[in-house]
C-alpha cells in the first residue's frame, strides 16, 4: 500500500505541482512505494501554463492536475506533508508534522532556479526514504 506525500502551496498551480510530480518520478526510479499529492491554501483555476511547459520538456505532463485546496482530511491522510510557502497551521490536525522548503524561489521570480531547487529537495528526501527502505542486516549475516 502506497504512503503518500502531500506537498503545499498556497496556488497549487507551480511549487507544489512540481514537487509532486519530480518527487514521483524519483521514487518510481528508485523502485519506492510513495504517491504524491499536491493541494493549496488559496488555489488557482488551473496548473501555471509555464509550469505545464517546463516540465513537459523533461517528459512530465501535469496539464491534467487541478488544483485544490487542502483539507484537515488530506493532512491527516497524508505520510509526510511537505510545505512550499503556505501556512497550514489553523488546519493542521494534532500530531501531524510538516517539512518546510520555503527557501525555494517564488516561480513568478525565477522558474528554472524553482524548479532546481525543488529538484533537490525531491532527490534528498528520496535518497533519505530509499535509505530507510532498505532492509537493517544485523553485523556478522550475509
Amino acid at each position: 500500500m502506497s504512503r503518500t506525500i502531500l506537498f503545499l502551496c498556497p496556488h497549487a498551480a507551480a511549487k507544489s505541482v512540481m514537487a509532486a510530480a519530480l518527487c514521483a518520478r524519483e521514487a518510481a526510479a528508485r523502485g519506492l512505494d510513495v504517491a504524491t499529492d499536491a493541494a493549496g491554501t488559496e488555489p488557482d483555476p488551473e496548473v501555471n501554463p509555464r509550469v505545464v511547459s517546463l516540465m513537459a520538456a523533461e517528459g512530465i505532463d501535469v496539464s491534467r492536475h487541478r488544483p485544490r485546496r487542502v483539507t484537515p482530511e488530506a493532512l491527516s491522510r497524508a505520510w509526510r506533508v511537505v510545505s512550499l510557502g503556505c501556512d497550514v497551521s489553523a488546519m493542521l490536525p494534532r500530531g501531524v508534522h510538516v517539512e518546510r522548503w520555503d527557501e525555494v524561489p517564488l516561480p513568478s521570480a525565477d522558474l528554472r532556479g524553482c524548479r532546481d531547487g525543488i529538484h533537490a529537495r525531491v532527490n534528498a528526501l528520496a535518497a533519505a526514504l530509499a535509505h530507510e527502505a532498505r532492509p537493517v542486516v544485523p553485523a556478522g549475516v550475509s
